[in-house]
């Protein structure tokens, strides 16, 4: 920090920086990377339950971000279906059992 800079252009600064973080959309891929790992795993019913809850906390977490919103949105349909395939092939795999 340099003793020239006023108040105000450190707190700028600092503004600045804080909203850059915020505007991130580093959430949505991740929550999205998730989403695609929860549908590729899914068969194996406890695997795709417990990534596809993950992909659609994440989601809704990082559907706050207005950058991350569409990828975030996308992840929780993605863990949703990941839930519901992994549904699928319990009650598929008790039938055959």
């Amino acid at each position: 920090m340099s003793p020239n800079k006023s108040v105000a252009d450190r707190l700028l600064e600092e503004a600045r920086a804080k909203t850059a973080r915020a505007e991130s959309s580093t959430p949505g891929k991740v929550a999205l990377v998730v989403g695609v790992i929860a549908l590729v795993v899914s068969p194996v019913s406890i695997l795709g339950w417990v990534f596809g809850a993950t992909a659609v906390g994440l989601g809704v977490s990082a559907a706050r971000r207005p950058l991350a919103a569409k990828q975030a949105r996308i992840a929780m349909v993605l863990g949703a279906a990941a839930i519901l395939v992994g549904v699928f092939f319990f009650t598929l795999n008790l039938a055959v059992s």
